[in-house]
């Protein structure tokens, strides 16, 4: 399994801290091209990848860590999603309810990434605490996860563990899913809620 992270500004950044700590190898894109992120990779080490945006592309699973209609040119540098997964780490905070035809936020994604297998994860929590390690004395920090594809539900779940956390699943996008999904100006209730899962 490849992983590739789109997006190299705080979420981003955080993200790929949290594969370096792991020891899991990503790339790591943005449109300005891989000369810009160097500085991350340096500080990051050898698991952490800097790669055009066309060579991220070909992971297996690809993070979107870009603002909320960045996705749309995301969308258009592939020309088929079929298989892919992708996880949604963006928020839509602040977009008018008519501009994503009333829908959750990643629906709208979903859509522009026709064949994706779309999972929403990561986007929660604020990046200074996803770059924070997951385990503290606390137990586990908790990621929620929602898609309405279970078994790319659960290859995000697998990973999820993989980097430390809690994984938690919401169920599908329109239905738990919303507990993690802005509204326009309001942010859903799970969003910020730093928990953790107390390991038996």
């Amino acid at each position: 399994m490849t992983y590739s992270i789109i997006g190299s500004g705080s979420v981003g950044a955080a993200i790929a801290r949290q594969f370096a700590r792991s020891g899991i190898t990503a790339g790591i894109a943005n449109t300005r091209g891989p000369e810009s992120i160097a500085p991350i990779a340096q500080e990051l080490g050898d698991k952490i990848v800097p790669m055009t945006l066309q060579d991220a592309l070909k992971a297996d699973v690809i993070i979107l860590a870009v603002p909320f209609w960045a996705h749309r040119d995301v969308a258009k540098a592939m020309a088929s999603w079929q298989g892919k997964v992708v996880i949604d780490a963006t928020n839509a905070y602040g977009v008018p309810l008519n501009e994503l035809d009333d829908l959750p936020s990643s629906a709208v994604v979903a859509k522009a990434l026709p064949g994706a297998h779309l999972v929403k994860a990561f986007n929660h929590l604020p990046a200074r605490l996803l770059a924070q390690e997951p385990a503290t004395s606390a137990g586990r920090r908790v990621l929620f996860l929602s898609s309405d594809d279970e078994g790319a539900n659960a290859t995000v779940a697998a990973l999820v563990e993989r980097l430390g956390y809690a994984p938690v699943s919401l169920g599908k996008l329109a239905e738990g899913g919303q507990l993690v999904q802005a509204r326009d100006k309001h942010w859903a209730a799970l969003i910020f809620q730093d928990l953790f899962k107390k390991e038996q």
